[in-house]
């Protein structure tokens, strides 16, 4: 089901004083998008996105007041008449023209008005409901921040993902979430992850119980908010199964529309979980700046087999 976003939100949000329309805050936005209607002012309403939230600022009301009260008038009817705006925004505080409050009162379109600049407000705006209205997904898992890489442990329930996360909290790193992780995907496909409000900075620990992480390890311990970068998926080790050893394969995989970086670690006594995950998120820190030690090897390795082949011949 699309999300949606009422105006009242909008608001209460940015503290917007409501000219009119008080029986229509509860119209949903649906896109993230606003739109100001200058051609609309001209008289082209062909192709007016009315399902945005439009949006006049200082250029489109000098606009208005140039023309006359019957094309003005006209204006203001083909403005308000669509039921799918959800509302109408003018900004730095100017006086809206009466025919489009009286024609936004006839229809309970909402008018706000709000002090801010128009192009302040409308990235405010935009960037509140792309937040609001970006695609989510829950996943059972713990999100940790370890030097600065997102590391979403995931795997089967009793595998060691909360006793993972929590020596990596007594080895100085941040705990978002555990258990659940609440993940919303941006526009520029970035996918974030938090906890949800009832259990944020809680850990289970089985045959301990829940414990709050700031509490004992201090507010340093924890974060809200944190970008995900890489899914150490933890799995049973299986005798029979080949596992990578030398880091070549990438394996990614999708959560909502985004591809994440994922290593599989295998899971047997006598493992340190906590540093292997330490490991894999520096490594995959110096990926990112260029230097990758599986390929390197295997350079380093091909080179010393071809001089060797060629002292044999």
């Amino acid at each position: 089901m699309a999300k949606k976003v009422k105006v009242s939100e909008l608001v209460k949000q940015f503290h917007m004083e409501v000219i009119t329309g008080v029986a229509g805050l509860s119209r949903p936005i649906t896109v993230a998008d606003l739109y100001r209607p200058g051609l609309e002012m001209a008289g082209y309403f062909n192709y007016h996105p009315q399902e945005r939230v439009q949006m006049l600022g200082k250029t489109e009301i000098s606009f208005l007041e140039m023309l006359t009260d019957d094309v003005r008038q006209n204006r203001a009817e083909q403005l308000c008449s669509p039921e799918e705006t959800p509302c109408i925004i003018v900004t730095r505080g100017l006086e809206m023209p009466e025919e489009i409050i009286s024609e936004a009162t006839k229809r309970e379109l909402p008018i706000l008005r709000s002090q801010v600049a128009t192009t302040i407000l409308a990235s405010r705006i935009t960037g509140f409901l792309e937040s609001k209205l970006a695609p989510t997904t829950t996943i059972h898992g713990v999100l940790v921040d370890v030097y600065g890489i997102g590391m979403l442990i995931t795997g089967s329930s009793g595998i060691g993902k909360s006793e993972t996360a929590l020596e990596l909290v007594k080895r100085g790193h941040r705990l978002i979430a555990d258990d659940a992780v609440e993940i919303r995907q941006t526009a520029d496909n970035v996918l974030t992850g938090n906890a949800p409000e009832l259990i944020r900075h809680l850990l289970e620990i089985r045959g301990v119980g829940i414990i709050n992480v700031m509490t004992l390890f201090g507010a340093g311990a924890v974060r809200n908010v944190k970008k995900i970068s890489v899914i150490a998926k933890l799995e049973s080790w299986q005798q029979d199964k080949q596992y990578d050893r030398l880091g070549l394969d990438e394996e990614t995989t999708r959560i909502i529309d985004t591809d994440i970086p994922m290593v599989t670690i295998p899971v047997k006594p006598g493992r340190n979980l906590a540093v292997i995950v330490e490991v894999a998120a520096m490594n995959y820190r110096l990926k990112r700046m260029g230097y990758n030690a599986a390929l390197q090897f295997t350079h380093k390795l091909t080179e010393t087999l071809s001089e060797e082949y060629e002292d044999f011949d």
